[in-house]
């Protein structure tokens, strides 16, 4: 890890602790993070950061679950079982909170490219694609006009439905490794087409993440189509 990673690392600690403060008193938040009130009182004041292995900890192994636990209080579901998240992929500060600990607390080898379907799954594609300073590409359900090579991806769905996703050719090169991520998980159909743009473009899976697991169905259809680490924030 180099000096500018160790910093990064320290500043998302320090994030990360300050949203834990809002709804705790310091006593509260020690008892919580197992350090002492006064360091706590210093690093979200910003009079000093943590040292790397306290930040670490923090991001790695406090920084999941709170960051599970404040996105499970965002989520609403409806009486049809439909999933409403725009409460934390329209919260730009959230997700930047939630790329470190991503990249830090799972399995994921470092991508060239983070790679999303349009449209919600953006947000999220830009705050790790961000954090890894790596280049962040989105595939859509139709072409662009200016653009004269695709990579597509088609699949019939269980309805009936023809469901098909175009990237420009130039977004991933070939041996590139690339992170597939989304909002949500659900049926894995998404994902499962992102991942046959990565299998086309010859290029490598780092790993696939989502926000949100609705149930394991989805999970376990993107664990059949690669042996990449594959995870989920939170599940409901």
């Amino acid at each position: 890890m180099n000096r500018a990673e160790k910093a990064a690392l320290q500043l998302r600690a320090v994030d990360v602790l300050r949203m834990l403060k809002e709804t705790r008193t310091y006593d509260e938040l020690a008892e919580t993070t197992a350090l002492p009130a006064g360091d706590l009182n210093r690093y979200v004041n910003g009079h000093v950061l943590p040292g790397t292995e306290r930040a670490r900890n923090v991001v790695e192994e406090l920084g999941r679950d709170a960051l599970a636990e404040e996105l499970t209080a965002r989520i609403r579901v409806d009486d049809d079982g439909y999933i409403d998240n725009s409460a934390t992929v329209f919260d730009q500060p959230f997700l930047d909170l939630v790329a470190p600990v991503v990249a830090n607390g799972f399995d994921f080898d470092r991508p060239d490219v983070v790679l999303t379907a349009a449209t919600d799954g953006i947000t999220l594609a830009a705050s790790l694609a961000s954090y890894y300073g790596t280049r962040c590409a989105y595939a859509k359900k139709r072409k662009e006009t200016a653009v004269e090579e695709f990579i597509e991806a088609r699949e019939r769905l269980q309805s009936g439905i023809e469901l098909t996703y175009y990237l420009p050719e130039s977004a991933i090169d070939e041996g590139d490794s690339v992170l597939v991520v989304d909002d949500l998980i659900r049926s894995g159909e998404t994902q499962e087409l992102l991942l046959d743009i990565v299998g086309t473009a010859n290029a490598d899976v780092a790993g696939v993440f989502a926000l949100i697991a609705a149930g394991d169905d989805g999970i376990q259809r993107a664990r059949n189509h690669t042996d990449a680490p594959v995870g989920s924030l939170t599940t409901v």
